[in-house]
């Protein structure tokens, strides 16, 4: 097998910003103050212009390891060297403080001596208006000014400031801090509160842990997938973005580089069963929060994606940036913003229900919603027979697809039970009828000769979005049509070893060249459904090895060198981890005989 590309990259945030930080120490990728902000790290994407923060030996060979404390979102890189060995510990603080969240725009490092007397620089040059402005640094009395940027930016330590100015090395003989802030700075003692800080965040993130609702089913990879997901939650509005990094190519020279630090409302659904498996309603309810701030005053139509603010004007451009590895072109903005994308409004829908059907939800704690569930129902109505963009939003293709169809008669049943709940006849009688329609052109979507249903309605071309038909229930299960269906799929889109290909026609940028990982984790939720155990559970491992070092998951998978591809780490790939390990660990916990 060839060598395989890995992102070999801890990633650690507080929900309000995340840090990417290399196996080198250097903090590689991190926007302020918010996950669509520009860059003040940006090295993945430039090495020149996107600055460094970095904690290295004093020598040109060093070894190096990284790991997470046990249940957290805190990081440790240890370096050795001929000198020494030290550890790095990053972490960004979130802990419960006077009945809220305290997740301020801080970043703490703690550097210690293992052993040995490591020889150690650290270097901290940040950048803003992504790589074209480089602050002036200004020194106080402990700390660093770095002036030009859109807030007070400050490096409080208690390293030498000329030793970092100037790029000296200097010999590690007692545990040092540094704290970068944006904003308010860091006013008090700094080792106290650093340890605080981090006793406290620790504290946090195994608490979180303790009250999720993981089984044993390979509870590691599905921990560490529940952190990974938590993080990509911007909790001042609830919104969650798809990544927080951008344009990491989806292959290399594939030019498929897009940003992913937006809030896609085709997510919605997958990931509010995410963390209604894991059992975290608190993040269920904030996500909730957002969709309906998003949708409420949306007259027309819906977007397929929004900012983490719910802005909708997200235009995109390219960078003047070296890129990923020399990959180009690098965006920033998502011109999908545009894109006719319907399956949304059952989206939307099918995200409203847990508010009638979920006892955890108080009634009184509901807004009168029956306004916007016929205004949904009736975009749905309105949009019925256009063609559009679909899941994959490809750019210069319009089709009637199946899975805008699915979504169209799994939000109309959504309704139906919302009507009911409401005694509202004049919706329950627009869902039912769009219910039925939605059914019949998915219909239109069979093939004969493949036994399964197709992309598009007129193509024969098979489409992994489709296995949802098995997994919403439009097909049972248990039928000989949802079993060959499932193998019309596997035979055109299975590329071995339970990766699965979204398609493989040639689209606006040639075939696909990767597959994607939340299609394989469908793939292997799938096989559950059907009682396929034994693959499930064979595929599901398999899929497990293609995280990094740390259990985070890509976007895409080369199936021929298992390297991987896209933004990092991708929340829908760690959706589709959670939701499989849990599909799968349902059905081991039913006796035999009813499987």
């Amino acid at each position: 097998m060839k060598k395989r590309h890995s992102y070999d990259y801890g990633v650690i945030g507080n929900c309000a910003f995340t840090a990417h930080v290399g196996m080198d120490t250097n903090i590689s990728w991190m926007c302020w103050p918010r996950f669509d902000s520009s860059f003040i790290f940006g090295g993945m994407l430039d090495n020149e212009k996107g600055g460094e923060f970095s904690i290295l030996p004093n020598s040109s060979k060093w070894n190096t390891d990284q790991y997470y404390i046990d249940n957290t979102n805190v990081l440790c890189t240890e370096i050795q060297s001929d000198s020494g060995t030290y550890r790095v510990t990053d972490f960004t603080p979130r802990f419960h403080q006077m009945d809220r969240y305290f997740k301020p725009l801080m970043l703490i490092r703690k550097i210690e001596r293992v052993s040995g007397a490591p020889h150690i620089l650290v270097k901290c040059q940040p950048k803003g208006d992504y790589g074209n402005r480089t602050p002036e640094p200004s020194i106080g009395s402990n700390h660093i000014r770095f002036l030009g940027l859109e807030s007070h930016v400050r490096l409080t330590t208690n390293i030498s400031l000329s030793h970092i100015l100037n790029e000296e090395a200097f010999v590690l003989n007692e545990t040092k801090y540094l704290v970068l802030t944006w904003g308010p700075p860091l006013e008090a003692s700094l080792m106290d509160t650093c340890e605080t800080f981090l006793t406290k965040t620790v504290q946090y993130w195994r608490n979180w842990i303790k009250t999720a609702n993981i089984s044993n089913f390979h509870q590691k990879h599905a921990i560490r997938s529940a952190l990974a997901l938590k993080i990509h939650q911007y909790e001042d509005t609830g919104a969650i973005v798809a990544a927080t990094t951008t344009s990491l190519p989806e292959s290399p020279g594939s030019t498929r580089n897009w940003d992913y630090r937006f809030c896609w409302m085709r997510d919605t659904f997958y990931t509010l069963n995410a963390f209604n498996n894991i059992g975290h309603f608190e993040e269920l309810e904030q996500y909730f929060h957002y969709i309906l701030n998003t949708t409420l005053e949306e007259a027309e139509r819906y977007q397929p994606l929004y900012s983490v603010t719910g802005e909708k004007i997200l235009t995109e451009k390219t960078l003047d940036l070296k890129g990923y590895k020399d990959n180009v072109p690098v965006r920033v903005g998502n011109d999908a913003y545009t894109h006719i994308q319907n399956d949304v409004y059952g989206q939307v829908l099918i995200s409203l229900l847990p508010l009638y059907n979920d006892k955890r939800f108080v009634f009184d704690e509901r807004f009168n919603s029956s306004e916007l569930i016929y205004k949904t129902l009736k975009m749905i109505e309105k949009t019925f027979d256009e063609k559009d963009a679909g899941l994959w939003e490809f750019r210069n293709l319009a089709q009637h697809h199946c899975y805008t169809y699915l979504f169209h008669w799994a939000g109309s049943s959504a309704a139906i039970q919302i009507a009911r709940a409401l005694k509202d006849e004049k919706i329950g009688e627009l869902a039912t009828k769009l219910k039925k329609k939605s059914a019949a052109m998915i219909e239109k979507c069979y093939v004969g000769n493949k036994k399964g249903y197709s992309q598009a309605v007129g193509v024969d071309r098979m489409d992994a979005s489709t296995l949802q038909l098995i997994m919403m229930n439009y097909l049972s299960p248990e039928s000989d049509k949802a079993k060959d269906h499932l193998k019309a799929l596997e035979k055109e889109l299975h590329a071995g070893d339970g990766l699965f290909y979204r398609y493989k026609h040639t689209d606006d940028f040639g075939e696909p060249e990767t597959t994607f990982l939340i299609c394989a984790f469908w793939y292997v939720e799938a096989l559950a459904c059907t009682g396929r155990m034994e693959d499930a559970i064979k595929y599901f491992e398999n899929l497990c090895s293609y995280s990094n070092h740390l259990g985070l998951l890509s976007e895409d998978v080369k199936a021929t060198d298992g390297s991987m591809w896209g933004n990092f780490p991708q929340a829908y790939s760690h959706v589709g981890l959670l939701n499989a390990a849990s599909r799968i660990a349902r059905k081991l916990d039913k006796p035999n005989f009813l499987d």
